[in-house]
């Protein structure tokens, strides 16, 4: 069982999809984005003759108008391992959804139940008084959870303000049950280690590189039809959900199309939102312990980088 992870654009899709193929494996994705139908460019979802050649999971499982969270993908996930396991296939999950990856690794933080009241109130604040001020407020009581949430991730701003409303305290300070000592040891529960027999593969990129590999990557999602993606999706009868409409690149578009911003202006803040988000990714990143990670060269070939992880997954113990 081998986990890739690394930020966006670095590269994590391809290698996933080599070592499949090498090893005659499947594929779980781990991606809160990917798992909406119809929802591809913006996604960067695997093409339909890769998926026509290798089997992937939890990618096009609900509708863009359904809600969609981490206790969610792990039933899913967790049913996909033991079916792949009766097939005696081996397991490459990929992702870059650094909550889903923790909660495989590690077990879900379940936290303090809901207040239907305060969820209420805060909704409504973020609809009078825009995102942006609750994510400030977020930031004042809780800077490591802000860090990794993002300013554009709504429902978990809410859910982390929620928490804090609560108990008083930070949902970063909570989510103890994820901590580990520096050999990778859980320090709570008396777990030990990972809850499967995981191999983590990481892969990093210069951040000059990585910025480039991204800036890329977004000007082709818009010369392959990002917009008119976007307009199909908020034609459909059932709007978007919350979580779908969020989504980076997606909520960019849907300023354009509402004539809020240029494209111009759309296309770099989706550049810039990107960037922030592999940096939210790189600070989740270094909380996972016992990552192989391998260091890549801005001109290395997908073919090496694949042959470099299969030398590496020959000469290493699983977790």
């Amino acid at each position: 069982m081998v986990l890739i992870l690394g930020v966006t654009a670095s590269g994590k899709g391809r290698l996933a999809f080599g070592l499949a193929e090498s090893l005659s494996a499947e594929i779980i994705s781990i991606d809160s984005i990917k798992v909406y139908r119809r929802m591809d460019i913006g996604t960067a979802k695997p093409s339909k003759e890769a998926q026509k050649r290798i089997k992937y999971h939890l990618i096009d499982v609900v509708d863009p108008s359904e809600g969609f969270n981490v206790g969610t993908f792990l039933d899913l996930a967790y049913e996909a391992i033991e079916r792949i396991k009766r097939r005696n296939k081996p397991i490459i999950a990929v992702g870059g959804t650094a909550l889903y990856m923790k909660a495989l690794l590690y077990g879900l933080f379940e936290g303090p139940g809901t207040d239907e009241q305060i969820r209420t109130e805060l909704r409504r604040r973020a609809k009078a008084e825009g995102l942006e001020q609750l994510y400030r407020q977020l930031k004042d009581v809780d800077a490591v959870a802000a860090e990794r949430i993002g300013p554009n991730d709504a429902k978990r701003i809410i859910r982390a303000l929620e928490v804090y409303q609560l108990t008083g305290k930070a949902i970063s300070q909570l989510q103890t049950q994820w901590n580990t000592t520096d050999d990778g040891r859980q320090t709570t529960d008396d777990r030990q280690g990972t809850k499967h027999n995981w191999t983590i593969i990481g892969l990093r990129r210069e951040r000059p590189e990585e910025n480039k590999r991204i800036n890329a990557r977004v000007k082709k999602m818009i010369d392959d039809g990002l917009v008119d993606e976007v307009e199909s999706l908020l034609a459909e009868d059932k709007p978007l959900s919350q979580q779908a409409r969020c989504a980076i690149g997606y909520s960019e578009i849907i300023d354009y199309l509402n004539g809020r911003v240029t494209l111009e202006d759309a296309t770099e803040l989706i550049k810039k939102n990107t960037r922030r988000f592999a940096k939210n990714q790189r600070t989740w990143f270094r909380t996972f312990k016992n990552v192989n990670w391998l260091d890549i060269e801005p001109e290395e070939l997908a073919e090496k980088i694949v042959d470099r992880a299969k030398s590496l997954l020959k000469n290493i113990e699983p977790n």
